[in-house]
C-alpha cells in the first residue's frame, strides 16, 4: 500500500518543481519584454516585485501556517544575518539578474546566473583547504567552456552579448552563491518562507530609498500590468511555494536536477517568443552548463 501511495506523490512532487522552474524561466522572458518593449525600469520592478511578494509570504506564513512572524527579530543572533542575506543576498541577485536582462536577454542571464554550483564548489574548496573531487574539476573546466562558447558563439573575434550583460550575469552567478551559502542557519532556524519572505520585504524597503515604488517608469498598458503581476504572482510566489512544497515529495537531489528545467525554459521562450537568436555556439555553450550543474547535483 504504501508502494502504491508514494507514485502519485512522487508524481505531484516533479509536477511541482517542473511547474516552478517553468514560472521562473518564464518570469525572466516577460522582465525581457517589459524592459525593452514597454519601457519598464528595472529600479522600478525590482522594488515592487520585491515588496510585494515579500508581504504576500509573510502574510501566507502569518495565516495559513499560524508562525509568529515578528519572532525573528527578538533573536539578537537572526536578526543581522537576515539583514545581511536581504541586501547582499536577496536584492543582489534580484537587480543583478533583472539588470542583466535588460543589458542582453533572459536566456543568457539565465544560463550564466546557473554558474553558481561551480563558485559555490570553488568557495568550499577554497575554505576547507581541500582538493575538489575529479568529478568536480571535470565540471569546473566544463562550466569555462560553457560559458566561452555561451559569450562567444565560438567566434573569439566577437561577443553574441555586450559586455555590460556579460559583467551582470557573472555578477548574478556570485550574487546566487551567496544568496544560497549565507542564510543556511536561519533556513533550519526559522523556515524558508518566512527567511526568504522577511528577506524580500526588507530588501524592497531598503531600495525604495533608491527607486520610489511609485515613481513608474514605462508605458501603462494592460500588457505592462498583465507582464508585472505575472513577475510577482507566477514568477516570484508560486515559483516559490511549489519549489518548497515539491521537497516533501522528492529528495533534494532530485529537486535541484529537475530544476534545470529553468534555463532550458527560458532559453527555449526567448527564442520562440522573443526571437532571440540562438546559434549552435550557444546551444552548445548552454548544454555544457547544465550539464556541470547535473554533475554537481549528483555529487556529495
Amino acid at each position: 500500500m504504501e508502494k502504491e501511495l508514494a507514485y502519485p506523490s512522487r508524481t505531484k512532487g516533479i509536477i511541482m518543481v517542473l511547474a516552478s522552474s517553468l514560472f521562473w524561466g518564464a518570469s525572466g522572458v516577460i522582465a525581457q519584454f517589459l524592459f525593452q518593449k514597454q519601457g519598464v525600469g528595472v529600479e522600478w520592478l525590482v522594488t515592487v516585485r520585491l515588496l510585494l511578494a515579500g508581504l504576500l509570504l509573510l502574510l501566507f506564513a502569518a495565516i495559513k501556517e499560524k508562525k509568529a512572524i515578528f519572532d525573528m527579530w527578538r533573536d539578537r543572533f537572526s536578526w543581522p544575518s537576515l539583514v545581511l542575506f536581504s541586501l547582499l543576498g536577496m536584492l543582489g541577485v534580484q537587480y543583478t539578474f533583472f539588470a542583466a536582462i535588460k543589458s542582453g536577454n533572459a536566456a543568457t542571464a539565465t544560463v550564466l546566473q546557473y554558474l553558481a554550483p561551480v563558485l559555490i564548489v570553488l568557495y568550499l574548496a577554497i575554505r576547507s583547504k581541500a582538493r575538489p573531487a575529479s568529478k568536480e574539476v571535470i565540471a569546473v573546466l566544463l562550466s569555462l567552456l560553457g560559458t566561452f562558447f555561451l559569450v562567444t558563439g565560438g567566434n573569439l573575434n566577437e561577443l553574441t552579448i555586450s559586455g555590460k550583460a556579460l559583467a551582470w550575469g557573472l555578477s548574478s552567478a556570485v550574487a546566487l552563491t551567496f544568496y544560497t551559502l549565507h542564510p543556511l542557519e536561519l533556513l533550519k532556524r526559522w523556515g524558508s518562507i518566512l527567511v526568504v519572505g522577511w528577506a524580500m520585504t526588507v530588501a524592497g524597503a531598503a531600495f525604495s530609498f533608491i527607486h520610489p515604488p511609485w515613481k513608474f517608469e514605462g508605458t501603462i498598458s494592460l500588457a505592462t500590468v498583465a507582464g508585472v503581476s505575472f513577475v510577482i504572482v507566477f514568477g516570484t510566489l508560486l515559483a516559490f511555494y511549489f519549489y518548497v512544497e515539491s521537497l516533501r515529495y522528492l529528495r533534494a537531489s532530485e529537486t535541484s536536477l529537475l530544476a534545470c528545467a529553468e534555463p532550458l525554459s527560458a532559453v527555449f521562450l526567448s527564442v520562440f517568443l522573443l526571437g532571440v537568436p540562438f546559434g549552435f555556439g550557444e546551444w552548445f555553450g548552454t548544454t555544457c552548463i547544465i550539464i556541470t550543474v547535473l554533475m554537481l547535483s549528483r555529487a556529495k
